[in-house]
């Protein structure tokens, strides 16, 4: 017997599995969504939205506080990812958007090199003393899905994207390994330029910089 429909909430991010999301709800229609989850204590679905249309593959948050109740009925919460999903089929009949999907996890049980996972953890930690990058929270390192921990610190929606929707715990990590050293050399060339643009060369700020 098929399971009951996700309620999807799509948007600009890409969720990962026991990461933080921050929400603030403003719209009817997910007031509505909000309402039905609260009182069936139920997941919905975080899905990318895109230029035509959503992903197939997302992640269910759960709600872990109503953070605060506005006289509007607007409402800030604080959301936890949970579990990974596939959309098969969408449903148009309520207010807000819902999907038949189908639940999924990594397959095999193939492991990252420690000297690739090390990597990995030192390109997160590259990123988090970054300017960009301090709003970063401390990873779970004894997260069995480490990948998901790291990634946070991925801001390209198309590679989290990516990450999201493979089914190896190794490969995620690798990829990853490689992503970190070549973002945080481009985001310190960003901080450097700058710092030294709004300068006429001699040390001395520009005039109205």
């Amino acid at each position: 017997m098929p399971g009951p429909l996700l309620p999807l909430f799509p948007l600009s991010v890409v969720l990962f599995p026991r990461t933080d999301l921050p929400l603030h709800i403003f719209e009817d229609r997910y007031k509505d969504m909000v309402g039905d989850v609260i009182e069936g204590n139920r997941e919905f679905g975080v899905v990318l939205a895109l230029e035509k249309g959503i992903a197939s593959v997302g992640c269910t948050a759960r709600i872990h506080e109503v953070d605060k109740k506005y006289d509007d009925g607007r409402l800030d919460l604080s959301t936890v990812g949970f579990r990974r999903f596939e959309i098969q089929d969408l449903d148009e009949e309520r207010s807000y958007l819902r999907g038949k999907v189908e639940f999924f996890d990594d397959e095999g049980g193939e492991l990252a090199e420690e000297a690739v996972i090390q990597k990995a953890i030192r390109g997160y930690y590259s990123i988090r003393a970054l300017e960009t990058g301090q709003n970063l929270p401390e990873p779970m390192l004894n997260d069995p899905q480490l990948s998901f921990q790291l990634a946070q610190a991925v801001t390209d929606l198309n590679v989290r994207q990516m990450l999201l929707m493979s089914k190896s715990e190794a490969e995620r990590i690798r990829r990853l390994a490689e992503h970190f050293p070549v973002t945080a050399a481009r985001e310190r060339r960003i901080e450097h330029f700058r710092t030294i643009v709004p300068r006429n060369g001699h040390g001395k700020l520009l005039p109205g910089a």
